[in-house]
């Protein structure tokens, strides 16, 4: 039994944007998935990290989450930046009854729990990126109320946090998801969102007491990281 972390699939079987395009170690990327992900057994789970995949609905995904289906085990989904299809975790859980789809589940203002450890998260914010509007600020403070949400629901559980966005990087940190890191005394904290040349931003190890670690899909290489062996 395992736990395994991977963010940015960017999967595109039901909408023509493949990541091939952009060159580099993403040519071939989807006969590379399907190689690395090949480690997982149906008795562990996995952490998909945000943009999952290209469809602006859940029909136009049904293709990319047939694919993921297809990973053994249960599969943990959070939000990312690129995940458009994403609506209600009621319309999610229908849509996958609909269509077969077992062991996907949401996270999303929830936990799940994996051998004594909480499984704590949210998409995250860049705020500094979004400067302009006051509808960018709602939705900042919505993500940190996701995330505090989460966090309170695992109870006194040691916690690890899967976000989509970076809380922190050379040049950059989000200082109100840290304080929330630092008042749940969270110990791991994974996430995605950083690709290319972004990859020499990462900030990896531990810091403030947090272990932090990047798992885009490109950064391993297609290979899910392995959080507990």
């Amino acid at each position: 039994m395992a736990l395994y972390a991977i963010g940015d699939l960017h999967l595109s079987l039901g909408a023509e944007k493949p990541m091939d395009v952009f060159g580099g170690n993403w040519v071939g990327y989807m006969d590379k998935l399907k190689e690395g992900l090949s480690v997982i057994q149906p008795e562990d789970t996995t952490i998909l990290l945000g943009d999952l995949c290209w469809g602006l609905s859940l029909e136009e995904s049904q293709p990319d989450f047939a694919w993921i289906n297809e990973i053994p085990g249960r599969k943990i989904i959070l939000k990312g930046n690129h995940d458009y299809w994403w609506s209600t975790a009621a319309k999610f859980n229908k849509f996958c009854e609909n269509n077969g789809f077992e062991n996907l589940f949401i996270l999303n203002n929830n936990y799940y729990e994996y051998d004594g450890w909480a499984i704590c998260g949210t998409r995250g914010w860049f705020f500094e990126e979004e400067r302009s509007g006051e509808h960018d600020e709602k939705v900042f403070k919505r993500e940190l109320l996701r995330l505090e949400a989460s966090l309170k629901s695992a109870g006194e559980l040691p916690k690890m946090v899967f976000l989509h966005y970076p809380p922190r990087y050379k040049g950059y940190q989000c200082d109100e998801i840290l304080q929330l890191l630092e008042k749940y005394e969270v110990r791991r904290c994974f996430y995605g969102h950083l690709h290319g040349p972004s990859h020499k931003l990462a900030m990896e190890g531990l810091w403030d007491g947090v272990e932090f670690r990047l798992v885009s899909a490109d950064f391993l290489d297609f290979k899910p990281f392995t959080v507990i062996l």
